[in-house]
């Protein structure tokens, strides 16, 4: 089977409000990060299936003889989902040199594209291709890297496929597919998160579905269709952190202080609702200064919550004082315990200020990003529309 070529690209997440509160019913919102993955699917006449993951060092090639073997009958259902076929995952972890419990991020990043690959092709028409994917997320950090990786697989290959068609006009740079179609990426995607995660929420893949911001309460996932863009500065403190432990220390200190801790989840579901009208009346009025000022008193309020809950750490108090310093205001996302942290940057904050921010940041052994939250998911590019070093990127592959 002939399949096109394709540029395709998925945005990361950070959590804006409610990280730890949503575990136990409260709102969350989660937003896309403008940190994309790329992805190339380029097809080839070598009999071959080539995967190229610069970012974790991993590359792969195999026969297309040898990976028909594993594939069961069940595959090529290109419009529907089925649930997760264990026996394939196992055949494919074999197949990948995962055994005796390897759950190296690009063993399970291997298996998540060559499950989706062979259920949607089927054991007949297996196509030659060759895979090439780089990203601006850094991997491990709480931004969704796998889950963009993810819905990139899923949108390439059911696009490949057949199964959805290529949203890309001649004339157009990038293209985003209609709701049905993004709801079957979006499914497909959540396997692959399955397959690496094991038991994911659905929020990263949605966000890199669907980017902007979405609700997430007690499991249901809603795309919110307006949101501002809002500019900000990402950090990663590099403390690494077990966000297992973390939420079992949010609850210990739950069945310990019933009656302080649950009044501040109670307040974090209200920040981000509070949040939430704030953004949607910044889409229908005259954006103004206020509207920040409530912005920044919701994040100053929201990290202090997060400390209370015990998931804050020095490095994150670090990252809050440089920036106060400056006047601009932070917390962390995501788990805690060091990870990843975002500042609001306002309209009117002057470039300087964010560079020597960022430079300060730095000096604290800090990786920093400028970059802005609730931008589009995932999309089709031209190759004019790909950034010029990340298209020499993919193309070196």
């Amino acid at each position: 089977m002939y399949v096109k070529d394709l540029f395709v690209s998925a945005p990361g997440k950070a959590i804006l409000h409610g990280e730890h509160a949503v575990v136990h019913g409260k709102v969350a919102l989660a937003v896309s990060l403008n940190l994309r993955t790329y992805l190339r699917l380029k097809a080839t006449t070598s009999g071959k299936v080539c995967i190229n993951l610069p970012n974790i060092d991993t590359f792969f090639s195999c026969e297309l003889s040898d990976l028909k073997q594993l594939v069961p009958s069940s595959c090529g259902k290109r419009d529907e989902v089925q649930r997760l076929d264990a026996e394939l995952v196992r055949k494919l972890r074999e197949f990948v040199g995962a055994t005796n419990g390897n759950l190296d991020p690009s063993k399970m990043a291997l298996i998540a594209f060559f499950y989706i690959y062979v259920s949607l092709f089927g054991s007949s028409e297996l196509p030659s291709l060759t895979l090439s994917v780089w990203s601006e997320l850094p991997t491990g950090a709480g931004l969704g890297s796998s889950a963009a990786f993810s819905v990139s697989v899923a949108a390439a290959l059911l696009c490949a496929s057949g199964a959805i068609p290529c949203p890309l006009k001649e004339w157009d740079h990038t293209a985003r597919w209609c709701q049905e179609d993004l709801e079957l990426i979006n499914s497909w995607a959540f396997q692959g998160e399955t397959i690496i995660h094991g038991n994911p929420s659905g929020v990263d893949n949605a966000v890199g579905t669907w980017g902007g911001m979405l609700r997430f309460l007690a499991g249901k996932i809603i795309p919110l269709s307006r949101v501002p863009l809002l500019r900000i500065l990402l950090t990663n403190t590099k403390v690494p952190r077990s966000t297992k432990v973390l939420v079992a220390g949010v609850k210990d200190k739950i069945n310990k202080f019933p009656s302080i801790v649950t009044p501040v989840l109670d307040s974090v579901d209200a920040i981000s609702c509070t949040c939430e009208k704030v953004l949607s009346d910044m889409t229908c009025e005259p954006i103004t200064g206020e509207h920040y000022n409530i912005l920044e008193e919701l994040i100053d309020i929201n990290q202090h919550h997060l400390n209370v809950m015990g998931v804050g750490h020095p490095a994150l108090d670090t990252l809050c004082r440089v920036t106060l310093a400056r006047g601009l205001h932070s917390k962390l996302t995501g788990a805690g315990g060091g990870g990843c942290g975002i500042t609001l940057l306002r309209p009117e904050t002057d470039s300087s200020v964010v560079q020597s921010t960022a430079q300060d940041l730095r000096d604290c052994g800090f990786d920093c990003w400028e970059t802005s939250i609730g931008g589009p998911g995932v999309q089709q590019h031209s190759t004019v529309s790909v950034k010029e070093e990340i298209l020499e990127i993919l193309n070196r592959y």
